[in-house]
């Protein structure tokens, strides 16, 4: 073990075991502690300051001590800390938090069903569809199409729709039923001479093919992120959306938006949908829906799939489904406040005017030999490095280069995220225009750390 390790450290290693970690090279290393936040920024147990280049985990939209979500937590926890909505029971937090979101959201909606996270959300979510199909007398038309490089989360249910191998292998996964179409990303997939609107005419065409295949008659429901978050910040290319969705409409597959990332601004607009103007029978939402200072995610269904579902839970005596937290007053509470703040201080437009500065001082690398793509929209973007420009070859290893660049961007105080070989930046959206150039300063010098040490 590093001898460096702190005392607190060494309590990690032997007592907590870490998602998407290696957990022996874990033994080794120990863990960044984070002690405290302030605005878009993270201290460490030492003290260091570090920019939060990726809000957490993509959520954390108004910065680490916002004092009205802080008040909002601590009003709540005096007033009614916990309750239930089982049984006819029910809260004015909840109550208002769903009457706010069917308000928001970009298509109508009906109906709202609140879980605790993303994953739990995108598991309910087929829950919802599964037993709306069997209650229409369609109990064959079950099965789920997702896209490779997707992220929809960790459960049994949501990890197999997610589309990423380290989510899968180990765990027998995916489970029958769930299938995955290509990955939407032009740069990498897209053939030579291909335009964008024809690489479209190509997925659109897949994903008939598939239902085909699997008959019509069995796919329940496609889903898919309007752009990709973990998958690599992948932005759907042109058409994408609507002929993806004219082929769903066409085979009475429900079309799933997971707005998990995209959500109350990060894309410029308040969802990804209305970014790309998707038409969704089901949303789902969850990190800046709180800002991440309570754990809560939300699933949005049209008044058709209610209708249903209240229908069938007529004929069963119950909708039996349901988690302990759903619409935990708390979380409702700062919900709501963190929704209030994103509207008062405009921060969704705020996102799209600063998003253009992020994506300017990122594209001033696009001529640098490591960088085969800049993209982005909004508050979130991404770097994509390579090893041979001209080809857009990748590395020999996947990812030790972009585990480099990441670890040299932390070292000067800079948190951001490799995902494979492409760097992620998904800073909160209160983040100042000052404090995209330090960012932009700050990934130049890992950047160019990292070029002389794949030169040596």
């Amino acid at each position: 073990m590093n001898n460096n390790v702190t005392s607190l450290a060494k309590s990690d290693i032997q007592y907590l075991l870490h998602p998407y970690t290696d957990a022996r090279a874990h033994e080794e290393c120990g863990p960044l502690v984070i002690e405290r936040g302030q605005g878009i920024y993270v201290y460490d147990a030492d003290g260091k300051q570090y920019i939060e280049g990726m809000s957490g985990l993509w959520s954390v939209a108004l910065g680490f001590n916002n004092e009205r979500l802080i008040q909002a937590a601590e009003k709540q926890l005096r007033t009614l800390p916990f309750y239930h909505v089982f049984n006819h029971k029910s809260h004015t937090p909840g109550i208002e938090l769903a009457e706010l979101l069917i308000n928001l959201a970009p298509v109508p909606m009906s109906k709202v069903f609140f879980t605790n996270s993303g994953s739990e959300a995108n598991d309910t979510a087929i829950k919802l569809i599964w037993y709306r199909n069997n209650a229409i007398g369609k109990p064959e038309k079950k099965k789920i199409i997702s896209r490779q490089n997707a992220y929809h989360g960790v459960t049994i249910a949501s990890a197999s729709l997610t589309g990423l191998p380290a989510n899968q292998r180990g765990f027998d996964l995916p489970m029958a039923g769930v299938h995955h179409v290509s990955c939407p990303h032009f740069y990498r997939y897209g053939l030579p001479g291909e335009t964008e609107d024809e690489y479209s005419d190509r997925l659109a065409k897949e994903l008939e093919n598939k239902i085909i295949v699997e008959g019509p008659e069995t796919v329940a429901a496609f889903i898919g992120e309007p752009l990709m978050g973990a998958g690599g910040v992948l932005l759907p290319p042109k058409n994408y959306w609507k002929k993806i969705q004219a082929v769903c409409r066409k085979y009475d597959v429900l079309v799933i938006a997971d707005e998990v990332i995209c959500g109350f601004g990060r894309t410029g607009l308040m969802f990804g949908s209305e970014t790309y103007d998707i038409h969704p029978d089901v949303l789902v939402v969850s990190k800046q829906l709180s800002s991440s200072y309570q754990p809560i995610a939300a699933v949005l269904i049209n008044e058709d799939i209610y209708q249903d579902i209240a229908d069938q839970s007529h004929a069963l005596g119950t909708f039996g489904h349901g988690l302990t937290a759903t619409a935990h007053p708390v979380a409702s509470a700062v919900a709501l406040e963190n929704l209030k703040i994103i509207q008062e201080e405009d921060l969704v437009l705020h996102a799209a005017t600063k998003g253009v500065h992020l994506r300017s001082g990122l594209n001033s690398f696009a001529s640098h030999p490591l960088v085969g793509e800049v993209r982005g929209i909004g508050l979130i973007a991404a770097v994509e490095l390579v090893a041979n420009k001209e080809t857009k070859e990748k590395f020999k290893k996947p990812g030790v280069v972009g585990r480099y660049l990441a670890a040299r961007a932390q070292h000067h105080g800079l948190i951001t995220r490799n995902i494979a070989d492409t760097i992620a930046f998904c800073p909160p959206l209160i983040t100042t225009k000052e404090q995209i150039l330090d960012i932009q300063y700050r990934f130049e010098l890992a950047l160019h750390e990292t070029d002389k040490w794949l030169r040596r």
